[in-house]
């Protein structure tokens, strides 16, 4: 109360303005050691064992199942992954008879999430993934994805053409995946298997996705190549990157048509029987011949056979020894010649009728 009446007194009986008073700080309001701007907040401290979070109270686990064709490698392997899981506390097991691996924590697991982790790396290892490769998801920037694709084409030969589109050929295609999503892709049987970033995951989730409902991965690969140019350029930021993507143009392809067959009339009767093998030899009367009598009679038709390509053969000989016909008069010839001497004779007469004053003209002068 007396340092607000000698405020007062200061301010000739006036009250102090907000703008003093929130220049004067209590003791509630002083600087704190943290609010020093130079320490960044958002700031994620990695969990190690010299800073380590407290041990779970429960016990979590997670199996997963593996191919057969995996198991000689998880059986030879395994003594490297228990390993690997032991320095971060995750015990594990492997059932050879289930054809399953378990992992989960224990009292000294100091990470929380990387039971989760873990999860992953045996999942991964099931899709055919490495022991190297695949423990490097244990790492605090790395996260995988397994896109299942078996179910985004219903025809097997598409399926298996569009599968092969997004390996390319010698791995070319798979490759440049790769480069340019900064994440290490496997493609086997019906799952494409990813480890990378998240921003990089994302990125291979929509090719894959493209790529099975057919479109080619060499689109995308041009437009993220293009982005990850313009990324380092700093002028670049804040810009709009449209007129620098490409824009492709969906073409249609001309496919056969199909044969559209007609309809028959419904009928319920069922179709006639079609005779056997026995009722025409009856019909015939080679049902009635013995051994020998049909024995000469498919060497007869077999004679008749020969007779008749021999025949052929004779004649086509022949056809080429015989002399060529004389050729027929060209078109260019007069037609003059092919005229009879009375179709001459009757049109010199209409010509004669037609012009008038002339002399009189003998028609048989004209006669060859």
């Amino acid at each position: 109360m007396a340092d607000q009446q000698a405020d007062m007194e200061d301010n000739g009986g006036e009250r102090p303005g907000k703008s003093e008073r929130s220049r004067r700080k209590s003791k509630k309001e002083k600087d704190m050691p943290w609010d020093d701007p130079s320490i960044d907040k958002w700031q994620i401290e990695p969990v190690t064992t010299e800073n380590p979070l407290p041990a779970p109270i429960e016990e979590s686990s997670f199996a997963v199942l593996f191919p057969r064709y995996r198991e000689k490698y998880i059986r030879e392997s395994w003594p490297l992954v228990s390993r690997t899981l032991k320095q971060y506390g995750i015990a594990c097991e492997l059932n050879l008879l289930e054809g399953s691996m378990t992992v989960k924590t224990t009292r000294k697991t100091f990470d929380p999430y990387i039971i989760i982790k873990a999860r992953d790396m045996i999942k991964l290892l099931s899709r055919s993934f490495s022991v190297e490769k695949a423990s490097r998801i244990l790492e605090d920037n790395m996260f995988c994805d397994v896109i299942k694709i078996k179910n985004l084409v219903r025809n097997r030969e598409k399926f298996v053409k569009r599968r092969q589109r997004l390996i390319g050929p010698n791995g070319c295609t798979l490759k440049a995946i790769e480069l340019v999503t900064d994440c290490y892709v496997m493609v086997q049987g019906n799952t494409v298997s990813a480890m990378g970033t998240v921003k990089g995951l994302k990125h291979v989730r929509k090719l894959v996705e493209d790529c099975m409902n057919n479109v080619h991965p060499i689109y995308n690969i041009k437009t993220l190549m293009i982005k990850k140019e313009l990324m380092k350029d700093d002028k670049m930021q804040g810009e709009n990157w449209d007129r620098f993507l490409p824009s492709f143009k969906k073409k249609n392809v001309k496919r056969k048509k199909k044969k559209i067959k007609e309809k028959k009339e419904y009928t319920p009767f069922p179709p006639a029987q079609l005779p056997r093998k026995i009722d025409k030899q009856l019909e015939s009367g080679e049902y009635f011949l013995s051994q020998d009598q049909k024995f000469q009679r498919e060497k007869a038709d077999k004679m008749a056979a020969s007779a008749e390509r021999i025949a052929k053969k004779r004649k086509k000989r022949l056809s080429e020894l015989q002399p060529p016909t004389q050729l027929n008069k060209t078109k260019n010839t007069k037609t003059e010649d092919k005229r009879t001497a009375k179709d001459l004779a009757r049109k010199l007469k209409e010509k004669k009728e037609k012009t008038k004053g002339n002399k009189k003209v003998d028609v048989n002068e004209y006669v060859m």
